[in-house]
Formats: structure tokens, C-alpha cells, sequence
């Protein structure tokens, strides 16, 4: 039987000679983080991973950079010859932290120096910043920290990729919770500047619906459609990867949260204690159990493409909403539909395992 591999290359092969236009296969991006779960799944799938993105490095305020590589999964990426770039996040607990990085070059100078010196340590392809929580009002210095550093890490021959949260329709809504999201979320990136500086931008979407929203799925198809057709006005097609979600999320209800002196109540909230209305990430393993355990059934919405299903618990009712290999193909196939450079999938560990079902081994 011909491989795979031998297919694929005969098939290019073909088209070259009698001049039809093919349509490239999706690059397969995969978030990984240091949990062994993470770990394990990039091993065991490393032949249908073609660029993996490893949650390794964080810069402070100072741009101090830390962190290291996995000995194991670069000796793995390296056999099966799997490109490395690693994720740079900033993890502050408020945007005025990550504003101090982007007004000061001394800082800016130290972090891209760092990233220099690990690349060539380590022998990455280049990195993927993943900057959140940053003011709107931040926008053009974040437009200009990237291509900042992409320029230092082009002279050097390698890419910048950067991941950004969906910023459809690009204004805030009517809504408190709208103008919350695009001030502290949405708003900070401008696609047109990023896409001038970086080799890829990855789309987010994903966490459409989490512990500040109700129940719902975690990258619905219209949210996900719309917020792509509004990414694609700015990015090229081949440079841009949509965001398909590996996990889900079950909200239920928390431990209520003591009323701390001070608090800012709505009038009808209760006066001793707060609510506490909670949405874990659940993988796709656990969701079907949990499904199973409580005798829910899993359901297919149409509309949104996803999976979910709800169960009582202490006369409450709980409800997830999960990836599952049916949900992954509509997506994928959404990648190859619009001819765009591929897909990345946060992340690796949390997947219901039928997703590799739908994915070829990497030539």
C-alpha cells in the first residue's frame, strides 16, 4: 500500500505537470502546555502535528524573560521533524503592568534579546506572542512592540506569529459586559498593523461563552464565522490560522462567595452572600463520562455546530459544551473551505481523542 506521504508528493507532482491549481493542506498548529497530559498527547500524535507551540516562556513588566524547552518533546520534534515555536506571554493581573513593557524600549530591547538568544539556543523557528488583558487604548503601542521585535527576528531568519482574540464587529456594543470585553480584551489589536509585521496571526476563537456569560458553546459557528469574515478584511487568507478549541466548559453552581465589605450589589442580588456561577474547562474525555456518570445525552446543535448536554445534580441543573470529532470536522473543513493557512487548536491533552480521525499524518 503507498504511503501517505508517497501520496501526497506524487499528487503535487501531478498537478505541476499538467498545470491545475492545488490547494495546499492545512498546516496543523497545536498548543501544548507543561502538564503531562500535554506532554504525552504531542508524543503520541507528533506525525499529525505540523507546528507545535508550546506554552514555555512569560515576560514581565521589566521584560525579564523566563523559561525553558522540554528536553523530551524537542528530541521528539526533532525525529519527527516538528517545527518549534514557542509561546511568549505576558501574565499580568491588570493591563497598567503590560503598559509599562510597551513604554519603555529598554525593556522592549531585553525581551527581544532574550528571544535571539533562546532561538538560537534551541534551535526554534521563531516565537508566537500571546498578549491579553491589554487596554485598547494600547493598541498602536502593542502594533508597534511586534513589529518591533519582528524585525529583529526576521534579521535574525526566523518568524513571529501572534495570537489575538476576536474583535468582531471592531467596536463595543450597547452592553456593560461588550464594553468590558473590548476594553480590556478585544480592542487592543489592530489586524491590519499585525498582519504588516508577522508571518502568521492566530484567531482565538474560542471562549465565545465562559464563566462571564451563560451557558453556552465555546466557539459557536456564527461567532466563529462572523469574527473570521471580519479577521479576513485585514489578514491575507495564507497567513491567517482559525482557533479550533480541543476542550469544553461546565458551568455549574460554586460555593457562594462571602459579601466583602465594600462590595457593589444590583438590587436584587442576595445581601449575605454572592453568587458563584462556575465554568471549568473540561476535556473531551471527561465530558463524555460526566455525560455518562449522570445519564445525560449528548446532543448535536445544528446551528452552532457544537456538542452539549445538561443533567440534574442536587436538583440543578448543570450543562456542558464540548468538542467533539464532529464538531472538529466542521471546523476543520471551514479551514479548507476558505483556503486558509491552517488551523490552531488550544490544546493538546484536552481533545475528545476522535479529532485524529479527521487529520492526516504530515508528509
Amino acid at each position: 500500500m503507498l504511503s501517505f506521504r508517497f501520496f501526497c508528493r506524487a499528487a503535487a507532482a501531478l498537478c505541476v505537470s499538467i498545470a491545475l491549481p492545488c490547494l495546499a493542506q492545512p498546516q496543523a498548529l497545536f498548543y501544548m502546555t507543561e502538564t503531562p497530559a500535554s506532554v504525552r498527547d504531542f508524543l503520541a500524535h507528533a506525525s499529525q502535528v505540523d507546528l507545535l507551540v508550546p506554552a514555555w516562556y512569560i515576560v514581565d513588566q521589566d521584560g525579564l524573560v523566563s523559561g525553558e524547552p522540554d528536553p523530551l518533546v524537542m528530541q521528539a520534534a526533532r525525529t519527527a521533524h516538528v517545527p518549534v515555536e514557542p509561546i511568549l506571554a505576558s501574565q499580568f493581573a491588570n493591563p497598567a503592568s503590560f503598559h509599562h513593557l510597551l513604554q519603555s524600549p529598554e525593556a522592549q530591547q531585553q525581551m527581544i534579546a532574550a528571544l535571539l538568544r533562546e532561538a538560537r539556543l534551541h534551535g526554534y523557528k521563531g516565537f508566537q506572542f500571546d498578549f491579553e488583558n491589554v487596554a485598547w487604548t494600547d493598541r498602536d503601542a502593542l502594533s508597534a512592540i511586534v513589529a518591533r521585535a519582528a524585525a529583529a527576528l526576521h534579521g535574525a531568519g526566523l518568524q513571529l506569529s501572534i495570537a489575538v482574540v476576536p474583535a468582531a464587529p471592531g467596536y463595543s456594543g450597547a452592553t456593560a459586559f461588550s464594553a468590558w470585553n473590548y476594553s480590556h480584551w478585544q480592542g487592543a489589536y489592530d489586524l491590519s498593523a499585525l498582519a504588516k509585521s508577522t508571518d502568521l496571526i492566530c484567531l482565538m476563537t474560542y471562549d465565545e461563552d465562559t464563566a462571564y456569560t451563560p451557558p453556552g458553546p465555546v466557539a459557536g459557528w456564527q461567532w466563529v464565522t462572523e469574527n473570521l469574515d471580519y479577521a479576513l478584511k485585514s489578514i491575507p487568507k495564507t497567513r491567517l490560522s482559525l482557533g479550533i478549541p480541543l476542550y469544553g466548559r461546565h458551568w455549574y453552581a460554586g460555593a457562594p462567595k462571602p459579601n466583602l465589605p465594600g462590595a457593589v450589589l444590583s438590587p436584587s442580588a442576595p445581601k449575605n452572600d454572592l453568587p458563584n456561577i462556575t465554568a471549568d474547562s473540561i476535556n473531551g474525555e471527561d465530558a463524555l463520562l460526566l455525560a455518562k456518570t449522570w445519564g445525560a445525552t449528548v446532543q448535536w446543535d445544528p446551528i452552532d455546530r457544537s456538542s452539549w448536554f445538561w443533567f440534574y445534580r442536587d436538583n440543578v441543573r448543570e450543562w456542558v459544551f464540548f468538542t467533539t470529532g464532529r464538531s472538529f470536522a466542521a471546523r476543520y473543513d471551514l479551514v479548507k473551505q476558505r483556503g486558509l493557512e491552517g488551523f490552531c487548536s488550544w490544546v493538546l491533552g484536552s481533545e475528545d481523542p476522535s479529532i485524529w480521525k479527521v487529520l492526516p499524518t504530515h508528509p
